[in-house]
């Protein structure tokens, strides 16, 4: 997964650095005007993928490799080369030096009507600090990625930097979890490829919308692509993604719209904690709105060991990973603010077929690597020479794009089984799950509703439903004995008669959390 401490290096770290704007005529479109269309860049993303894959070339790779975390923070755009910063476009766009850990480079065009011109790296577009060594970089060492400036001195709302990461901070303007634009054989016996996005073609609404459209042409050992994302940014930042993708060779693990995000620890698993804050990630679950018009709620884990987690559907209506928890006195970080990270929900356009949602939950011991992705595996597997195109929507925001009208989970707890006061049995597990929302808040009562529990192995006893004393929650708690060390998903929801008054939580019990 990629470092989160190297991603932060050109995006927050380098907001600070805003001051002095002036035209677009300063020189940044130095290259000459070539042709441009969607349609070419799909057309050359086709004859790229018929010919073999060629690594990029690094410039001075020895220079590069210095250009560490403190040294690459020193090196900062300058504001005034920025795209578009005179007004004559939506918003003002600044590039990313390459460094230490962004050494291949990409070209960035920038598109007016039916041509491009490309804006070439030149040391004097940025300001060096104390890393003035990497002035000595070859005129053709290329760009980063960029970053989209809300106006000129304020920070950046958007940025594509490394592999084919992009990310958006929403309404609050604080960063957290990343797309990427495609992912390849993630969690499986050997290395996950890394598809890159190569060339960006920057463009303006034709609509005079306030947003950007970015062309991006990706290139990897397996497989080449085409991509249009028209992004408006009224608040909430959305995403119409296009995608043609077109394989080089049979691959056995596509995820397509993967998401990127970081789970060290919560309320399921404080045991694991080492630091002194009550709770560390950008996010806290999956949410799933299935084809079949199910909800699902699925708490994201910390294990001891990889797990992959399926959850097979047809044409979903949507997923996404979110971060439900957004009391700051669950985190107490004045820095980080972990309260304030948004959500990503995938939207699909169009028919999607047969496949699954994969949660991949990695083990991690710190808040700086990314250890959990989410994504579509289609399945129809993806063979050498086809064409296949998907599109969907990307939200990033504090609330749920399309929120159910059902209860929604709002914590989830775990600790020792077993009655306070008498001995606590070997591997029984207490759950509490509290729900909120929906009609519970009419239903006030004990009996007024029923809780559905279910397993595939193991042993329930002890539930209970019962409203929360001075809430409009509903908690339900029963303690848990598994039947092996296997995992075992389980299934609760809140019902009263025949109706579903919640979503589902599902949740993954491990073996460790029997060692309470």
């Amino acid at each position: 997964m990629i470092d989160r401490r190297a991603f932060l290096v050109g995006t927050a770290a380098a907001a600070l650095a805003s001051k002095a704007f002036a035209a677009e005529g300063t020189g940044v479109l130095s290259g000459p005007q070539i042709p441009f269309s969607f349609d070419k860049l799909i057309a050359d993303a086709k004859a790229l993928s018929e010919k073999p894959f060629e690594k990029a070339q690094v410039k001075d790779r020895d220079t590069l490799e210095r250009l560490d975390f403190d040294e690459h923070q020193q090196i900062r755009f300058r504001s005034d080369s920025a795209i578009w910063v005179k007004g004559d476009g939506p918003y003002p766009i600044e590039l990313f030096h390459p460094g230490k850990w962004f050494k291949e480079p990409v070209r960035i065009f920038v598109v007016d009507g039916a041509s491009a011109r490309e804006v070439k790296y030149s040391p004097d577009l940025f300001s060096y600090g104390t890393s003035e060594f990497a002035k000595a970089l070859p005129p053709d060492t290329g760009f980063a990625g960029f970053r989209v400036m809300t106006a000129p001195g304020v920070p950046d709302w958007l940025a594509f930097l490394g592999a084919s990461y992009f990310r958006s901070p929403a309404e609050t303007g604080q960063y957290g979890l990343s797309a990427r634009g495609l992912a390849i054989d993630t969690a499986l016996n050997r290395p996950e490829e890394f598809p890159r996005f190569t060339q960006f073609w920057l463009e303006k609404p034709a609509d005079g919308r306030k947003g950007v459209i970015v062309n991006a042409l990706l290139d990897s050992p397996s497989v080449t692509g085409a991509y249009r994302f028209d992004v408006e940014h009224p608040g909430r930042t959305v995403m119409d993604v296009r995608a043609h993708l077109f394989p080089r060779m049979d691959i056995e693990r596509v995820g397509i719209a993967p998401l990127t995000s970081m789970y060290w620890y919560g309320k399921p698993n404080r045991k694991v904690a080492v630091d002194w804050r009550p709770e560390i990630h950008d996010s806290d679950g999956l949410s799933i709105w299935s084809g079949g018009n199910e909800r699902i709620w699925r708490p994201i884990n910390n294990p001891r060991s990889i797990q992959t987690s399926s959850f097979y559907d047809t044409n979903p209506k949507g997923f996404g990973l979110l971060q439900r928890e957004r009391n700051y006195s669950q985190y107490e970080d004045d820095g980080a603010f972990y309260n304030k990270r948004p959500d990503v929900w995938v939207e699909p356009q169009g028919d999607w077929g047969e496949g699954a949602v994969q949660l991949v939950e990695i083990p991690t011991d710190d808040e700086i690597h990314d250890n959990i992705v989410a994504y579509w595996t289609p399945k129809e597997p993806f063979k050498r020479g086809q064409h296949r195109e998907v599109r969907y929507k990307l939200y990033w925001s504090l609330e749920e794009p399309f929120p159910s009208p059902l209860a929604k989970v709002v914590s989830t707890r775990v600790g020792a089984g077993g009655i306070p006061g008498r001995p606590r049995p070997r591997g029984l597990v207490k759950y509490v799950v509290d729900f909120e929302g929906g009609k519970l808040s009419e239903l006030r009562r004990r009996g007024d509703i029923d809780v559905v529990i279910t397993v595939p192995t193991g042993r329930v006893e002890r539930e209970a439903v019962y409203p929360v004393v001075d809430s409009e929650r509903w908690r339900v708690m029963f303690d848990y004995t598994a039947a092996s060390e296997t995992p075992v998903d389980i299934r609760v929801y809140l019902k009263k008669g025949n109706d579903a008054l919640s979503e589902t939580w599902l949740f993954q019990h491990l073996a460790s959390l029997a060692t309470l």
